[in-house]
């Protein structure tokens, strides 16, 4: 698989490369005190990057991308992990095109099984959220010779290619057709012939990608005679049109297949087809592919079977499926169930030759992972021990371990732990207690190296490699030197991570940043960041980038800022936390969280009538929520791209959680913001991109309608064309920033009283 870049490495690469970055004028600022233009308008704290770096498959070592040192350009280099010793396996000065006088800028890159060639993802172009479309060059190491794929399709239009096993072809999706190219003389293959708009071979339409983080969506079999691919059709999804009203003299409108909750699905089907060409086998999925998903899909750790997740409308039922890639034919080997939901496995590695494989589950009551039969589906528990398994890096079956991301005593953290593949003794925790914070990992296939990314609460992050298991730093790749020097010349107040006991519910775990100046007897505004869903934890003992340094900013000013979970929220606090607020989203956060307000406000420094509340998406719900179910807690709240009525989201992500209709009516309207909207008392601003495509400004439109006619007043931005992040445009960050601080020191005054 390509290591794809993310949209903040792209910016980074081009900062890079084009020396543009700017930062204000140090002589006009005081270095110890932050301001909006600080943050956002300059990249003055932008961090060093790494990468993508990618282990070889040997263990001998792992190659990243970093700035020529004889041309504007990026090298490909190989670091041999042990010694550290650099070589150039592929320099910008060979990735001149001929007839061109600049090298291509390499966004992605992958190596070809044997090691000869080299696939380069260049001029990206973004599709939904991320730069999957573009154009592929295939450089052949032993000749030099530089070859671009599709090169009679429209520029950067190409996703997904990859090589076959045998590197003699590559395969790529072109206008949601699949085609197979021989490297040897260029001859192309069309595979599919139907793709269109709504009928999408080898990758996804929106909902796909948003909610199952789909996105390339075919796979060579390991013998490279066949490709499985999932097609989606989305003829009968009805469409969401989007407005664009300011780019021309005319309105232009966009249409996107969107399923709204109850309302129709795309259909997915896996089909197998030679990669010569030739008829597509279907694999016969029972059910009606309307009202079941499809999520995942890979090759047996064969040629012969596909293994698919098959999963029903309301996803509390997950199929583990295998398939005849000759016949079609299918049967269920394994079946996991939840009276709430289960997700979706990327955890699944082959074992014993591909007579088992891994498993995730919560079926105990804590997030473990299994081994499973290929034969008859038995079981076995692979991890036995009262905690989740917040991410599996590496399955060694021959050393005999599973190295795992845990936290066992401590929600906000990540460890790297390893535990026996049978599940005998106690797991190991491999991250040192001076790496306390959060800590991801990058295995080497042997298990002997990683490499480390490290960050906690106020400090960037660095890489490190690794020795393993004893977790010696053999170097430090990436350690953010100057950016931490610029984060510890601000004014700091204390932080505080924190377990609010209470009589009427679980406990609740948060963190409180108090200003720089802080004077315990005085009483300061007390600002809660939320977001309070399902989809992601805001307790987190990691670096926050600029959402950290704009809290920070507000600290300085006077503010106190904290944020808490409610239950519903990823914690590794095992199952029931997570899923006691099925059927009803929205209500039980609510109470958690006013529960967190009624606790934090009886400090004595806290001032109980400066109380204010913000969130991005899911936190604008929260926000709304929180304002119009509690007005006597909260004076002023800011709901940024909020959904105020669950029925209008996507049928994929709010289903999940919130049931599917009509039996869980009754939840959709307890949960939803809209049915409270005539508690507001305080003050409330509302900020929507008229262009989001995920959240839809037609919520904000409703909640608009129904305060005018409940006559509540209120404030509101509109973002023309903007999308879910509101950040397109020249000057919108920093406006938006701009906008929410102006807001917060007019209704929610900072400073000590």
């Amino acid at each position: 698989m390509l290591k794809r870049p993310s949209s903040r490495l792209t910016l980074l690469l081009a900062v890079a490369l084009t020396a543009t970055a700017t930062t204000l004028k140090a002589q006009d600022q005081d270095p110890s005190r932050l301001t909006v233009e600080r943050i956002f308008a300059s990249r003055e704290f932008a961090s060093a990057f790494f990468g993508p770096a990618v282990w070889l498959k040997d263990g001998s070592g792992y190659t990243t991308v970093e700035l020529s040192r004889e041309i504007r350009g990026l090298d490909i280099v190989k670091y041999d992990p042990a010694s550290g010793r650099r070589q150039v396996l592929v320099p910008a000065t060979s990735l001149v095109p001929r007839g061109s006088d600049r090298p291509l800028i390499v966004e992605g890159y992958d190596w070809s099984a044997d090691g000869s060639k080299v696939l380069l993802f260049v001029n990206t172009k973004r599709v939904w959220r991320d730069n999957t479309r573009g154009d592929y060059w295939v450089l052949d190491l032993k000749s030099g010779g530089l070859q671009q794929m599709g090169a009679d399709f429209p520029e950067s239009t190409l996703m997904f290619a990859k090589f076959s096993p045998q590197a003699d072809r590559v395969a790529y999706v072109q206008a949601n057709d699949i085609y197979v190219q021989r490297l040897s003389d260029g001859t192309i293959t069309r595979l599919t012939n139907d793709g269109s708009s709504t009928l999408i071979n080898g990758t996804f339409d929106w909902a796909y990608e948003e909610e199952f983080s789909d996105q390339d969506g075919f796979r060579w079999s390991p013998d490279g005679t066949h490709i499985a691919y999932w097609q989606i059709d989305s003829n009968g999804v009805r469409d969401f049109i989007l407005d664009n009203e300011t780019d021309s003299l005319y309105p232009q409108l966009r249409y996107i297949p969107y399923p709204k909750v109850g309302q129709t699905l795309s259909a997915a089907r896996i089909g197998a087809v030679a990669a010569s060409g030739g008829e597509t086998v279907w694999m016969d999925v029972p059910g009606d592919p309307r009202n079941n998903y499809i999520p995942r899909m890979d090759w047996a750790d064969d040629s012969s079977e596909l293994i698919l997740q098959h999963m029903n409308r309301p996803q509390n039922r997950n199929d583990v499926v295998l398939a005849d890639a000759a016949t079609g034919k299918v049967h269920t080997v394994y079946t996991d169930t939840d009276k709430a939901w289960v997700d979706v496995v990327d955890d699944l590695v082959w074992l014993d030759g591909g007579r088992r494989f891994t498993w995730v589950s919560e079926k105990d009551g804590w997030r473990h992972v299994y081994s499973v039969s290929r034969e008859d589906g038995s079981e076995k528990l692979m991890t036995p021990w009262p905690m989740d398994v917040i991410d599996v890096r590496l399955v060694d079956e021959q050393g005999g371990w599973l190295y795992f991301i845990a936290s066992p005593d401590n929600v906000a953290q990540r460890w790297l732990y390893r535990g026996r593949l049978d599940g005998t003794g106690q797991p190991e925790r491999l991250t040192p207690a001076s790496d306390a914070g959060s800590n991801q990992y990058d295995i080497a296939p042997d298990a002997s190296f990683a490499l480390q990314t490290h960050s906690s609460f106020g400090v960037p992050p660095t890489v490190s490699l690794v020795r393993l298991p004893g977790h010696e730093t053999v170097r430090v790749l990436m350690d953010n030197h100057e950016l931490k020097q610029k984060v510890a010349a601000l004014a700091r107040g204390d932080v505080e991570f924190f377990r609010l006991d209470r009589k009427d519910g679980p406990a609740l775990d948060g963190w409180m940043m108090k200003p720089p100046d802080f004077d315990p007897s005085k009483k300061y505004p007390l600002l809660f960041y939320v977001y309070g869903e399902p989809a992601a934890q805001t307790d987190l003992d990691q670096w926050g980038g600029a959402t950290y340094l704009w809290h920070l900013m507000l600290t300085q000013q006077g503010y106190i800022v904290a944020s808490v979970d409610n239950r519903g929220q990823p914690d590794p606090r095992g199952r029931e936390w997570r899923k006691v607020v099925h059927g009803d989203v929205g209500t039980l956060a609510s109470e958690d969280q006013a529960a967190a307000n009624r606790i934090l406000r009886q400090r004595p420094y806290v001032d109980g009538s400066r109380i204010g509340i913000w969130g991005w998406s899911g936190g604008g719900s929260m926000t709304l929520n929180m304002m119009f179910r509690y007005p006597d807690l909260y004076s002023t709240g800011m709901a940024v791209a909020p959904v105020p009525d669950q029925r209008l989201y996507d049928a994929i992500y709010q289903e999940r959680y919130s049931g599917v209709l009509p039996e869980y009516a009754e939840g959709y309207a307890k949960g939803s913001p809209i049915t409270y909207a005539a508690g507001l008392k305080g003050n409330l601003l509302i900020v929507h991109g008229t262009g989001d495509d995920n959240v839809h400004y037609q919520g904000t439109e409703r909640l608009i309608n129904k305060l005018v006619a409940l006559d509540k007043q209120f404030t509101m931005m509109a973002y023309p064309n903007r999308s879910h992040g509101i950040f397109e445009g020249e000057g919108t960050t920093l406006h938006l920033r701009t906008l929410l601080t102006d807001y917060l020191e007019e209704h929610l005054p900072p400073g000590g009283r």
